[in-house]
């Protein structure tokens, strides 16, 4: 019976032993694993914290960008509207003025018939202003036809407000001495010289 007894506790022993090394083993892996995780959590926590960083910082810059390029385009725009308006005050009203004197428009064509005189055998064809048909109608027909010795018919037009075109009565081409087209001509001398006063570009 003693024997029975030291056989069943020796037994006993020996499983409990094993037990608890097995269940040592068991927590050492298990604190092992959960270390593992830990640090790869720690990792992907840094990356993401990195990552985030980076793309605030490159949402900084990219934004400091376009409110830089924003800013330089509104003062470019305000700018070009100044020198516009600067511009068109210094040329409208003369220019509309100038063409809408007879006189002066007189003048100018037959400067430009003359030209034509000279370079050219065709009859000329001039198209003038709806309202300078009673004041010039009849010095292009008549007058500018005997100075030039060839033939000029005159036309008139609602769409040009001043000055006039004048071209080779077959239409190959026509020269444009509008109020338009003198204000462009004269704006772009004056640009450089306006830009350069308003804001000391060179």
């Amino acid at each position: 019976m003693d024997k029975l007894q030291e056989l069943t506790e020796r037994l006993y022993n020996e499983g409990l032993s094993k037990g608890k090394e097995e269940a040592k083993a068991i927590v050492a892996e298990a604190e092992a694993t959960a270390a593992s995780i830990i640090a790869e959590a720690k990792k992907e926590a840094e990356r993401i914290k990195a990552d985030a960083k980076k793309q605030a910082d490159d949402f900084i810059v990219k934004t400091n960008g376009d409110v830089k390029m924003a800013s330089r385009q509104s003062i470019q725009a305000v700018r070009s509207d100044i020198e516009n308006l600067v511009v068109s005050k210094m040329v409208d009203k003369p220019v509309e003025t100038a063409l809408a004197d007879g006189a002066f428009v007189k003048e100018i064509i037959k400067a430009v018939a003359e030209r034509f005189s000279t370079e050219e055998s065709q009859d000329l064809s001039v198209i003038l202003p709806e309202s300078m048909r009673d004041s010039l109608g009849d010095f292009v027909s008549n007058e500018l036809s005997l100075l030039l010795g060839k033939g000029v018919e005159a036309s008139f037009s609602k769409k040009i407000a001043g000055g006039f075109k004048i071209a080779p009565k077959d239409g190959s081409y026509f020269i444009s001495l509008t109020d338009e087209t003198f204000k462009d001509l004269i704006g772009a001398y004056l640009r450089p010289a306006t830009k350069q006063l308003l804001f000391g570009d060179e």
